[in-house]
């Protein structure tokens, strides 16, 4: 078995590596985080559109390049090393996925190309408040194909131009894409830790709503979609991590104390390895996730769960531990360090906390226990 990605795949993260290196540095970060009035990277997201990244996994027949869920996990990781401020994973881990996997024929001859090509951002809106969103607890209703509900928080909501929204029709969840630029969607702006990547509250009122996939499914649709897209997440808190690793260790080299390199000290020593380990463990989790998503095997639930929780756990470390080895000068707003500890959390966030996934994983485990 190989554990591997392909020379092909290789090729393709080094090569991505190299153009967010040229045109993704933080220096483009903080220009989205200093300006109010700016949600993303305008300029970033039409040249990651031209890179064909957006297509990745999307077919040739619908506009993409028709490559693969494992080449998309490889593009993933190196926006998560440089927290690219774009909607990419909204748009393309969460709408692209969900049409792919149960969008009729018109959805996808419609909205693939335009994804791949840049032309739409998506949103996912499923949250109504705290807690975990049910059958029993959504309030959201589509009525003879108008959607009135209100959806907070909504990961670039504020920018997206199509949303998919978790809502009840004659009493059953469904999944149902809106229009967000319709009048009857009103959309505030919310102020969330990480300004580079947009929050809204979005507020439909009679939007005119199309159902994907069947009657019902709604939240077992959702489920589906979180998990492919738990997986790809996962990859992109890995880079992050990995990049908290490197940062940390570069100042542990370059900073000086008492006449020694601060590297050399024990207590410095042990932060990095503890580091290492977590970022290793996510990135084990991560690649089984990437094989049963790619192979759309029956543990995909059980691996997105893992890598999700891995993955989690090792980015918000990683970002904390990198503050606290660049020291008093780690929090400061010149360091780099704020950037990736906000994307941590912001992605943690994503499509439910570390104690949702964990939840589910122990459920999954439970039901395939009681099947064997």
């Amino acid at each position: 078995m190989n554990f591997d990605f392909s020379d092909d795949q290789k090729f393709l993260k080094d090569e991505a590596r190299k153009f967010l290196a040229a045109n993704c540095g933080t220096e483009r970060v903080r220009k989205t985080l200093d300006d109010d009035g700016r949600a993303y990277d305008e300029a970033l997201w039409k040249s990651v559109a031209e890179q064909g990244w957006l297509g990745a996994a999307i077919p040739e027949e619908f506009g993409g390049l028709g490559l693969g869920h494992l080449e998309l996990c490889v593009i993933a990781e190196e926006l998560g090393r440089v927290v690219a401020p774009i909607p990419f994973a909204s748009t393309v881990y969460f709408l692209a996925e969900a049409i792919l996997l149960a969008g009729n024929d018109e959805q996808k001859a419609y909205l693939l190309p335009k994804i791949a090509g840049g032309e739409i951002i998506g949103a996912i809106a499923t949250s109504e408040g705290p807690g975990v969103v049910t059958a029993a607890s959504l309030k959201a209703t589509v009525t003879d194909g108008k959607l009135t509900g209100v959806k907070v928080p909504v990961t670039d909501g504020d920018i997206a131009n199509v949303a998919l929204v978790l809502a009840k029709e004659n009493g059953k969840p469904g999944l149902f894409l809106v229009d967000l630029t319709d009048a009857s969607v009103t959309r505030e702006s919310l102020k969330t830790l990480d300004p580079t990547r947009d929050a809204a509250r979005l507020t439909f009122k009679d939007a005119p709503a199309r159902r994907v996939g069947n009657a019902g499914e709604g939240v077992e649709l959702v489920e589906q979609i979180f998990d492919r897209a738990a997986v790809l997440l996962s990859f992109e808190q890995c880079g992050g991590a990995d990049r908290c690793l490197e940062m940390a260790k570069e100042y542990a080299l370059e900073r000086y104390a008492f006449g020694r390199v601060i590297a050399s000290y024990q207590a410095i020593k042990h932060k990095l390895a503890d580091m290492y380990v977590k970022n290793e463990l996510a990135r084990s989790n991560a690649y089984y996730g990437a094989w049963a998503l790619n192979t759309n095997a029956p543990e995909l639930p059980v691996a997105a769960s893992a890598a999700r929780i891995a993955a989690s756990e090792a980015f918000w470390f990683g970002s904390k531990e990198n503050i606290q080895t660049h020291g008093g000068i780690g929090f400061t707003w010149e360091m780099d360090c704020h950037l990736y500890y906000r994307r941590s959390r912001q992605l943690s966030l994503v499509a439910g906390a570390p104690r949702v996934w964990k939840e589910r994983l122990v459920s999954h485990l439970e039901r395939r226990n009681a099947a064997a």
